[in-house]
């Protein structure tokens, strides 16, 4: 199970699940509504359900929030993987998880959208979203990324999640050492606060799982060899 973060889409998987089924794994790359943590959540939880057999559950960026809250008592999610990912306990947020470290460039390149709940879309600007996510995903390539992105609220960045599963569930984490959103530091802290195995991946941008598609999928299924 694959879970894009903000400012993306289950389209950036297409080269990993391109791998991953190629070499047997079924995939499913689910819609993340990035509307909320506990939203985002119930919604892959609910989904998880539905799936027989072990679970490899992999999430980028904002969807490690996602994945750490959605896979807490599901017996069948044997592991999971962060690309470029938040990693957080109980209560933290992106937001608060960001100012940890130096670093990301991230705020100064948000576009907010006005919703009428209060609440607040946002959006990378397009002309500053190659340098800032995508910076080794070929230029044309991440024009499609950044006219396509989908926009997360700003509440949901500021949601803590709920009890983490990587207490009692292997981790991995592919850490994106170029990257300009979670900054590297970050990526480190949290894959050494889970126990979790890491594998650095110099130079790679926030976009991990696309420049680097091949080493991405090669990294989740060695969790499923190692795990499931």
């Amino acid at each position: 199970m694959l879970v894009h973060g903000a400012f993306a889409d289950s389209g950036g998987w297409h080269d990993v699940t391109r791998k991953l089924q190629r070499d047997g794994y079924p995939v499913v790359a689910a819609a993340n509504p990035l509307r909320g943590v506990a939203h985002d959540a119930a919604q892959l939880k609910a989904k998880l359900q539905q799936i027989e057999g072990p679970i490899v559950l992999v999430g980028h960026s904002y969807g490690g929030m996602v994945i750490s809250s959605a896979a807490t008592g599901n017996p069948n999610v044997k592991a999971l993987v962060y690309i470029a990912a938040f990693t957080p306990d109980k209560g933290e947020s992106a937001f608060q998880l960001a100012s940890k470290f130096e670093g990301s460039t991230l705020p100064e390149t948000l576009r907010p959208v006005p919703l009428p709940d209060g609440d607040a879309d946002l959006y990378v600007d397009q002309k500053l979203f190659r340098q800032q996510f995508a910076a080794d995903v070929a230029s044309r390539d991440a024009a499609l990324m950044a006219s396509s992105q989908r926009p997360v609220t700003a509440s949901a960045l500021n949601e803590g999640g709920g009890e983490p599963a990587w207490r009692t569930i292997r981790s991995y984490h592919l850490i994106a050492e170029a990257d300009k959103t979670i900054p590297a530091k970050l990526q480190h802290f949290g894959a050494d606060r889970a126990h979790g195995v890491k594998q650095r991946e110099n130079g790679a941008s926030h976009a991990v799982f696309v420049s680097r598609a091949k080493t991405t999928a090669e990294f989740i299924e060695r969790a499923a060899r190692e795990t499931a």
